[in-house]
C-alpha cells in the first residue's frame, strides 16, 4: 500500500505548478456570473423577496466556487505569487464570510492530522468511535445523535458556523488571542461593504438575497466536507500507526460528480489528490487524475453512492469502517 501511495505522490507533484491564465479564467467565470446573478436577485427582491429565492441556488453554487478559490489561496496554490494569493483569498472572504487567515491556519491543521484518531476535531465533522459513543451517558449520546442528524448538521449546524460562529473569535481550535485579528478584520470589512449595499438597495432586499444564498452555500459546503472523509471504507489510525500519505489517499474520497457540479465545486471532489498534495491547484486536479487512471478507482463515490453515506455516524475500530446507529443496534443490542 505504501509503495503505491508514494508513487501517487510523485505523480501528483508534477501538477503543482499554478497557471496565471487558468486562475484568471476561473476568477472571471466565477465573479462575473455571480455579480450578474446578485444584481438580478436584488432587482427581483425589490419587487418581492420571494421572487429572488430561486436564484439562491445558483448564487450559492457560485459562492462555493469562490470558497474553493479562497481555499486554494490558503494553500498558496491558486497563483504563483504569495501576495496575490493573500489578496485574492481576502477578496473571496468578503463573499464567503470566512476569515481568511483563521481558515488557512485551521485548515492546515486539518490536513496535518486527517485520518489520525488522536488528532480529530479540526476542520472536519466530529466523529466518535463505537467505544467512545457507548461510553457516553444518555445525554451525551442524545447530543451526538442530534449533531450527526443530517437535517441538523447541514441545515442548522453548518450555516450557523459560517454565518455566526465565524463572526466571533471563540469556538475555534485555536486560542481566541490567536484568531481575533483575522475575525475582527473581516467583520470590520463586512460592515462598510454590506452596509453600503443595504443603504443603496434596502436592508430587507439585501437580506432576501444574501441570507438564503449563504445558507445554500453553507449547506453544499458542509456536505462536501462530510462526504470527503465520511464514507464507509475511509481510513483512520491512531498516531502510532498513522501515515500522512496513506491517510491522505485512503482516507479521502473521489467524489465523481456530474460535470456541472464538478464545475461549481472546483473539482474538490478529487479530494484524495488534494490531500496527497494540497499545492495542486483545483483547476489542475482533473488533469492530474486523468494522467494516472488508477487514481479514479480509489474511494470513488457517485452522487447516488454519497447519499447512502449520510447514515454513517461512527468509526468501528475493529471492523475498520464507518457504521450507522442502526448497525450499532444490531451489533450491540444491549448497549445501543
Amino acid at each position: 500500500m505504501k509503495d503505491a501511495v508514494r508513487r501517487y505522490a510523485v505523480h501528483c507533484s508534477g501538477f503543482k505548478q499554478p497557471s496565471t491564465r487558468s486562475a484568471a479564467i476561473q476568477l472571471s467565470t466565477t465573479l462575473l456570473p455571480l455579480l450578474a446573478l446578485i444584481a438580478a436577485a436584488i432587482w427581483l427582491a425589490s419587487i418581492s423577496p420571494a421572487l429572488a429565492f430561486p436564484l439562491a441556488l445558483p448564487i450559492g453554487g457560485l459562492l462555493v466556487r469562490c470558497f474553493i478559490i479562497q481555499h486554494d489561496c490558503g494553500h498558496g496554490s491558486f497563483v504563483a505569487s504569495r501576495l496575490a494569493n493573500t489578496a485574492i483569498g481576502r477578496l473571496m472572504s468578503l463573499l464567503t464570510l470566512t476569515p481568511y487567515a483563521l481558515w488557512r491556519r485551521t485548515h492546515a491543521m486539518h490536513h496535518a492530522g486527517s485520518g489520525n484518531l488522536d488528532r480529530r476535531g479540526v476542520g472536519d465533522i466530529k466523529t466518535l468511535t463505537v467505544d467512545e459513543y457507548l461510553a457516553l451517558d444518555r445525554l451525551g449520546r442524545l447530543r451526538y445523535r442530534i449533531y450527526r442528524n443530517p437535517v441538523f448538521l447541514f441545515f442548522v449546524g453548518v450555516p450557523a458556523f459560517f454565518l455566526v460562529l465565524q463572526r466571533l473569535p471563540w469556538g475555534h481550535p485555536v486560542a481566541p488571542k490567536d484568531c481575533w485579528l483575522s475575525v475582527l478584520a473581516l467583520d470590520l470589512a463586512i460592515i462598510p461593504v454590506y452596509g453600503a449595499l443595504a443603504w443603496a438597495f434596502g436592508a430587507t432586499t439585501l437580506a432576501a438575497v444574501v441570507v438564503p444564498s449563504l445558507i445554500v452555500a453553507a449547506g453544499i459546503g458542509g456536505w462536501l466536507f462530510f462526504i470527503q472523509h465520511q464514507f464507509e471504507e475511509t481510513h483512520w489510525n491512531t498516531a502510532a500507526d498513522w501515515d500522512f500519505q496513506v491517510a491522505a489517499v485512503h482516507g479521502s474520497s473521489y467524489y465523481d460528480l456530474p460535470p456541472v457540479l464538478r464545475w461549481f465545486t472546483g473539482n474538490i471532489g478529487m479530494h484524495h489528490i488534494h490531500h496527497l498534495n494540497s499545492t495542486v491547484p483545483n483547476y489542475r486536479l482533473k488533469e492530474c487524475l486523468e494522467a494516472l487512471p488508477e487514481l479514479a478507482n480509489i474511494n470513488r463515490l457517485t452522487l447516488r453512492d454519497s447519499l447512502r453515506c449520510a447514515r454513517l455516524t461512527l468509526w468501528d475500530v475493529k471492523a475498520r469502517c464507518m457504521i450507522g446507529f442502526d448497525d450499532l443496534a444490531l451489533r450491540h443490542p444491549a448497549k445501543a
